[in-house]
């Protein structure tokens, strides 16, 4: 999950972003405020997060709050002003959005916080067992743990790998294609849209599945109860009276 505040002025504009937040899974709307002090003060919490950032405000203006913000805290800032877009990338911002911001351009921007990833190539050494995906940059490889992968989730024509103590990565992969190479390696697919690491699994709750580390509650779909269950209670322990 990756935390964020918004930071805007109009209540407006506030509603707009919050609405959009609550659409994307991995994001995760920790405060939003129309006072840019106020702002200024809940970034001391967040931690390698995004702030929604407007330009225009009283009394602090985003361009002036962006220079007092933490280097691991991203931004994406939004204006309803165009020529502000090259402050922003001054100060090497995530993307900038041109209000009235419509839910397309707000996802665009909110995937340049995820790795977008093109290939997946996996390799063991030893007890060390890792993925390689390609990033966007020409010629970038980017090793991903599968150590601390949590749990792996399908949407639409991509997936998201969650780990543990790191940012989402979004690929443009099939979840199935991904299975396969996991399938060995400690991982169990409980829906059609997920796939889960047995190490990070901590509780089976009626039809979901609890990971470490995160709070959601993961469904087993109907197509993989059997196998599931299968190997659920091949490590069930239950006490027999003699």
């Amino acid at each position: 999950m990756i935390d964020c505040i918004i930071i805007d002025d109009e209540q407006h504009a506030v509603d707009v972003l919050e609405h959009y937040v609550e659409q994307v899974p991995y994001l995760n709307l920790i405060a939003a405020t129309t006072d840019p002090v106020t702002g200024l003060a809940l970034l001391d919490d967040l931690m390698h997060g995004v702030v929604f950032l407007d330009v225009q405000m009283p009394n602090l203006t985003g361009v002036e709050l962006l220079k007092l913000i933490k280097r691991d805290t991203r931004v994406i800032m939004t204006t309803a002003y165009k020529e502000y877009a090259l402050d922003g990338f001054e100060h090497a911002v995530v993307d900038y959005l041109l209000k009235p911001i419509a839910f397309p351009r707000f996802l665009k921007a909110v995937s340049r916080l995820t790795t977008t990833v093109g290939t997946l190539q996996t390799a063991t050494n030893g007890n060390d067992a890792f993925l390689f995906v390609k990033s966007e940059q020409k010629g970038k490889l980017l090793k991903v743990d599968i150590q601390r992968i949590t749990f792996i989730e399908g949407l639409g024509n991509y997936v998201i790998i969650h780990s543990d103590g790191q940012p989402p990565i979004t690929t443009f992969l099939t979840l199935k294609y991904v299975y396969e190479h996991l399938a060995d390696k400690g991982f169990i697919r409980v829906h059609k849209s997920f796939i889960v690491s047995l190490t990070y699994l901590t509780a089976v709750e009626g039809n979901v599945v609890r990971v470490r580390n995160d709070d959601r509650s993961i469904p087993i779909g109907n197509a993989y109860k059997q196998e599931f269950f299968k190997l659920v209670n091949s490590k069930l322990l239950s006490f027999q009276a003699k």
